[in-house]
């Protein structure tokens, strides 16, 4: 007696199309469940925003530079770095030499980036108009009053 390939395919990934059944069902749950059950009162200050006990003061909605977003790219991407040269400490006895190598390059790489983001100015938070220019003068030591 032999299956269709399509009945096949469902006997040997069951559990993955149970997991994603599940999955759904619970996130539908889940909204469904605060949409029936989240409140719907409206009054004057019940949309404003709140933290912490503290009452807000001015507009809630401020425009940010684009370099705090660049800046926030910039951590998430070394943050994963880190994260990988974390996982390479742990199995450094499996990988040797070869790995240690590996590592050493990749960590060259990040400076190499890291170098190049700092010489073109991208980790820089203040704007142009606000950097002070330390000037620097030559000093004599020649005595003016001659004897």
């Amino acid at each position: 007696m032999s299956m269709s390939t399509t009945t096949e395919i469902i006997a040997q990934h069951w559990a993955f199309i149970v997991f994603i059944v599940i999955a759904f069902g619970l996130c539908a749950f889940m909204l469904t469940g605060g949409w029936l059950l989240g409140g719907r009162a409206r009054a004057r200050y019940k949309d404003t925003p709140f933290e912490s006990g503290i009452e807000s003061v001015g507009d809630t909605h401020i425009r940010l530079s684009a370099k705090f977003y660049l800046v926030a790219m910039f951590f998430v991407i070394f943050d994963v770095e880190a994260l990988f040269l974390y996982a390479w400490a742990t199995s450094i006895r499996e990988s040797g030499w070869i790995g240690f190598v590996e590592a050493a390059i990749f960590i060259l790489v990040l400076l190499a980036g890291l170098v190049y983001l700092v010489r073109i100015g991208a980790l820089d938070w203040a704007p142009a108009r606000r950097r002070v220019v330390v000037k620097t003068t030559t000093v004599s030591h020649t005595n003016p009053h001659k004897q």
